[in-house]
């Protein structure tokens, strides 16, 4: 330290010791404030470091904080059902936006702190007061502070005071009631009093530095109680020791506490009072170097928290009470004659403003490294273990996109398969029940037909009795109906069933086989439901009641050789019944007759002249005999008599007359049955070859019928598959969507962890690697 002594000027006169002309001011100052520096100019000072590393890093943690909540909005939105994110993760990452949060709230209240400690009236309000350049602190002779005063700068420019046990601001004159020692109303020694003051009056306060004063540590046995509450958080530490005598146990055993509590601490000892040395200047450096040698091995041997070259620059001889008496005066701008001071009083203001220098330089680099170094490697862990999370979420995501991607594709590609199969089989099936159909349009025609020529064979086997009554024949023909009916049924079943149904089993199994190839496995099983009833028959409808309701039976006898017969036999039966109507209306009997065989127009006209001229010929013929009466038939007798002889016309007519006879006495009710069914059975095939086309047309319609709801079922089937995969592939395409959202926004919150990393990589380099 003496060769910081030689850097300093004498403000007294070059040859007497006691000028004070321009030449003898000292560095850097200038006249106006008579060489005593204020501390104004702060631009340099190495407490902006401390302001501009906390600015950064607060910035940097409001970024941090951001992130964490959007990375936590982001974890909390995602779909639990894509899992991508498993609750310990969203838990871990949770857990962040507290831990963030409050470490925001530390960095924001952050400052640098030195708490002054010493034995009573060593002048440790006094240090304060002169570095503050305020009188702020109450100090004077003997035991002053009777509490711990913390001074702190006030954000809104005004200055209070506010009790450890109060939030209420107080005036800050009663700072020198409430913590000195000789008021009445006594706080506590480890009370705390925090005293703000503006921060525009104190460039100290401005850059975030807390100064902490404290009681004699030679007033008190709690001294584990001091280091506790109000030491663990401070960055320097200030041994204010009174340079008229030497470091006491009391002085080293308390440092020794706090060197067990924290490690390695930053701690300048001032030897203040130096001033006394004025008086005698020949044992001065022999007392300094005293005093320095056992200091440094304090520090270096006892303590062990420096080295010893680093030791030199944490010892200062100072007089705290001249340095704060040029101060006020400065401020004041009252001349420097105006106020004596001691004989070297520039060499201990110059080392006053040395140990400010240093203490500037250590407590900015120690409280950035203390307050800041933990959190920037907190902050740095946070956003590695986010990016982590982030990084497995996008890797998990992009998998699985990809999975529903390629699942999506096969769900494209088994629709598209289906759709043209199933169209395909559409056309085919369409196909074959049309062939299908028009067979058994043709096999019921064919067979129905055959059973049209046999009908007589099937009349002939109804038993019913006969009557000719009319109640009895109208019973009697209701159940023939329904015989006949029963009976044409009965043998197209036999002869059609057993091959139309193995045609639609052989059809609906295709059907059924084809159609469960384009539905997935776990439906399959489905078209059991929709296999072809067993008990499907063909009905044969051809309600012969209604067919035949028209049917009216002839059963009168008739002569064969009658008049009337034998017209029916030479002109047709359809052409006498015609003249003979014409001839008998004015009798009003209307007669009524049916063929006894069926007779086409064609066999009529090759066989019998034409209508007009049957009709002229008949009705001439029966005009004449009905007309003529006995004059006809004696004419015609006399002729045949001439023309065959008498004898030919009696054996004839006896003939005629046995003929006659024999057929009327075997007219029984068993010919007439037999005429009856005759008639029926002409008429009843005359009237189902009207609907042979019509019934085959009906049973072909069933089996169209049938087919056909089977195979629309089946396409039912797989139209509701084709919806699945359908609503699959839009549900994939849901997924695709929100997965690669996800995916996106992880990589997004993963490079921001990156960037953050870097941010803090780079504060760190900048403030706390540098030297």
């Amino acid at each position: 330290m003496s060769g910081f002594l030689n850097r300093s000027v004498s403000v007294m006169d070059p040859t007497t010791g006691g000028g004070s002309g321009p030449s003898s001011l000292p560095l850097g100052s200038s006249p106006r404030t008579n060489g005593i520096s204020t501390r104004e100019n702060t631009a340099s000072s190495p407490l902006k470091i401390f302001v501009l590393a906390k600015k950064r890093i607060n910035d940097v943690f409001g970024m941090i904080g951001e992130y964490v909540a959007d990375s936590s909005k982001f974890l909390n939105s995602v779909n639990c059902e894509m899992d991508i994110v498993d609750a310990e993760q969203k838990r871990e990452v949770n857990s962040y936006v507290a831990k963030v949060a409050g470490i925001d709230e530390i960095l924001a209240r952050d400052h640098m702190k030195v708490v002054f400690f010493g034995r009573t009236s060593n002048g440790k309000s006094t240090v304060i007061n002169s570095m503050l350049q305020d009188k702020i602190l109450p100090s004077g002779i003997g035991h002053t502070t009777n509490c711990f005063l913390q001074v702190e700068g006030s954000e809104t420019g005004e200055a209070f005071l506010v009790t450890e046990d109060s939030s209420e601001k107080k005036n800050v004159k009663s700072v020198g009631q409430l913590g000195h020692a000789l008021c009445s109303e006594n706080l506590g020694e480890s009370a705390l009093v925090r005293i703000f003051w503006p921060k525009d009056k104190c460039p100290l306060l401005r850059d975030d530095v807390v100064l902490l004063d404290s009681p004699g540590i030679d007033v008190s046995p709690n001294l584990d109680e001091w280091i506790d509450k109000h030491c663990l958080d401070a960055d320097v530490f200030v041994l204010v020791a009174n340079a008229e005598s030497t470091l006491m146990v009391t002085e080293k055993n308390f440092f020794h506490k706090v060197s067990e509590r924290l490690s390695k601490p930053n701690i300048f000892i001032l030897n203040n009072r130096w001033d006394a040395s004025a008086s005698e200047p020949e044992f001065l450096e022999q007392v300094r170097k005293q005093h320095l040698d056992r200091n440094i091995a304090f520090l270096v041997d006892e303590l062990n928290v420096v080295t010893r070259q680093q030791a030199e620059d944490r010892v200062f001889f100072v007089s705290a009470k001249e340095v704060l008496q040029a101060r006020l005066q400065a401020l004041k701008k009252v001349p420097q004659q105006a106020f004596p001071m001691a004989e070297g009083f520039q060499s201990r203001y110059f080392e006053f403003q040395e140990f400010e220098r240093k203490f500037e330089e250590c407590i900015s680099k120690s409280a950035v490294k203390t307050k800041f170094e933990q959190h920037s490697e907190r902050g740095k862990a946070i956003a590695n273990a986010i990016r982590v999370v982030m990084d497995g979420v996008y890797e998990k995501a992009q998998r699985l996109k990809m999975e529903r991607i390629t699942l999506r594709n096969e769900h494209f590609d088994r629709l598209d398969f289906t759709e043209k199969q199933l169209n395909l089989l559409t056309l085919e099936m369409k196909d074959k029940i049309t062939r299908m159909v028009e067979e058994v349009e043709q096999r019921v025609a064919t067979a129905l037909s055959e059973e049209i020529r046999r009908l007589s064979v099937l009349i002939d086997e109804f038993n019913s009795p006969f009557h000719p009554d009319e109640l009895v024949l109208k019973v009697y023909k209701k159940e023939l109906h329904s015989h006949v009916e029963q009976g044409l049924g009965s043998n197209l079943h036999a002869r059609l069933s057993t091959a139309l149904t193995l045609s639609m089993e052989s059809a609906q199994k295709e059907m059924t086989e084809r159609m469960a190839q384009l539905l997935p496995s776990e439906r399959k099983t489905q078209v059991l439901n929709v296999l072809p009833r067993r008990d499907f028959q063909v009905l044969y409808r051809l309600n012969c009641d209604n067919l035949c309701s028209d049917f009216h039976e002839d059963i009168q006898f008739r002569f064969s050789l009658g008049i009337k017969s034998m017209m029916n036999r030479f002109l047709g039966r359809g052409q006498t019944n015609k003249s003979q109507s014409g001839a008998s209306q004015s009798d009003g009997v209307v007669m009524r007759s049916v063929p006894l065989t069926p007779q086409t127009p064609i066999t009529e006209r090759a066989l019998f002249p034409s209508n007009d001229e049957l009709n002229l010929m008949s009705r001439f013929a029966l005009a004449s005999v009905s007309s003529q009466g006995a004059v006809g038939i004696v004419l015609l007798g006399g002729v045949l008599v001439r023309t065959i002889g008498w004898k030919v016309i009696l054996v004839s007519g006896s003939v005629y007359g046995l003929i006659y006879l024999y057929e009327r006495l075997t007219w029984t009710n068993r010919a007439k049955e037999r005429v009856f069914k005759q008639q029926y059975v002409e008429h009843a095939t005359r009237k189902l070859r009207l609907i042979v086309d019509l019934t085959s047309a009906n049973c072909s319609h069933q089996v169209q019928q049938e087919l056909s709801s089977t195979f629309a079922r089946l396409c039912h089937l797989v139209d509701e598959a084709k919806g699945e995969m359908e609503t699959d592939i839009q549900q994939l395409e849901k997924e695709i969507h929100q997965l690669e959202e996800a995916a996106n926004s992880s990589k997004i919150l993963r490079n921001k962890a990156g960037y953050l990393v870097s941010e803090l990589v780079t504060f760190v380099q900048q403030y706390l690697r540098h030297e």
